[in-house]
């Protein structure tokens, strides 16, 4: 029992991270009918900011929050502002085209961006301070890391703060507006452009924050580590309704249980395969996804 509690424990602090990430899917998706692939490159980045800037406040002796607060606004900040300008380069001039040259277009800019820190950062890992990710209590034999309060706390605040800004303010009533309808949204003065760009924005600040969680929990961050994490978290938007930000929330803490007791009591080496057998499930009895609409083949 210890032990399903600890896989429980290691399941939500996963589940945490793949649901900040499914939300920029969900949310880009939701407004433009558009998956942008290079989302997994903005996580990336977010955890390389984070190192750079932590280690920096570590060597001049800054406090612990000092740092980890810092460090998640620079980069949630930082995210923020590339992702408007991939919107504007790479979506923007496209939004009348073909799907396919929509697609293309983000696949080619993930590439690029995740060959851009290569480029800049290098090939190896860069190491967080161990000094923020120590300690912990145990609770009989569970072990509960400081860093996963941290991870699971914050998660909840930003998921709150998201809903708070999607249902209770004017910047998210323009972003339901324009995703129901851009058209009607313009005659009644929305300005469509400006809340597709906020969307993006507000998407990659989460996943910069999950790019910070993974680096402080895992210990280190590596170019091209939003790939995987990139696909689970699509695949977790998918799987909890494209475009319902709830679901997308459901389908991340799903995803994250399934990998982490798929490896505690079966293999660590499939833990991959149920992750996504699970999503094939839920789509043949359900297409749309736990918490989806139907959609129609123009919205695909």
């Amino acid at each position: 029992m210890e032990y399903f509690f600890q896989q429980l424990i290691n399941g939500i602090t996963l589940g945490s991270v793949y649901a900040l990430i499914a939300l920029g899917y969900t949310m880009v998706y939701g407004i433009i009918q558009l998956i942008n692939f290079a989302h997994g490159e903005f996580f990336a980045a977010g955890g390389y900011v984070g190192v750079i800037f932590m280690s920096y406040l570590v060597s001049q002796g800054a406090p612990a929050w000092v740092c980890l607060s810092g460090s998640l606004i620079l980069a949630m900040a930082y995210c923020a502002m590339l992702a408007v300008a991939v919107e504007k380069v790479a979506y923007k001039p496209l939004r009348n085209s073909s799907r396919l040259s929509v697609l293309l277009s983000a696949l080619g800019m993930s590439i690029f961006l995740q060959n851009g820190l290569m480029l800049t950062q290098g090939v190896y890992d860069k190491a967080y301070p161990t000094e923020l990710t120590q300690g912990g209590f145990e609770m009989g034999n569970v072990m509960l890391s400081y860093m996963q309060i941290f991870i699971v706390s914050l998660t909840a605040f930003l998921l709150v703060a998201l809903n708070v800004l999607v249902f209770k303010t004017r910047i998210g009533k323009a972003m339901r507006s324009t995703a129901q309808d851009k058209i009607m949204s313009a005659l009644v003065g929305i300005n469509s452009n400006r809340t597709i760009s906020i969307t993006f924005a507000i998407g990659a600040a989460l996943a910069a924050a999950a790019g910070i969680m993974v680096g402080l929990y895992y210990g280190s961050v590596r170019y091209d580590m939003g790939f995987v994490p990139g696909i689970k978290a699509f695949a977790a938007a998918v799987l909890g309704g494209i475009g319902n930000i709830t679901g997308a929330m459901i389908g991340g803490f799903i995803i994250g249980m399934v990998e982490i007791f798929a490896a505690g009591y079966i293999s660590g080496e499939y833990k991959d395969v149920f992750a996504f057998v699970i999503l094939i499930a839920v789509l043949y009895f359900r297409p749309s996804g736990i918490m989806g609409e139907n959609i129609d083949d123009t919205r695909v």
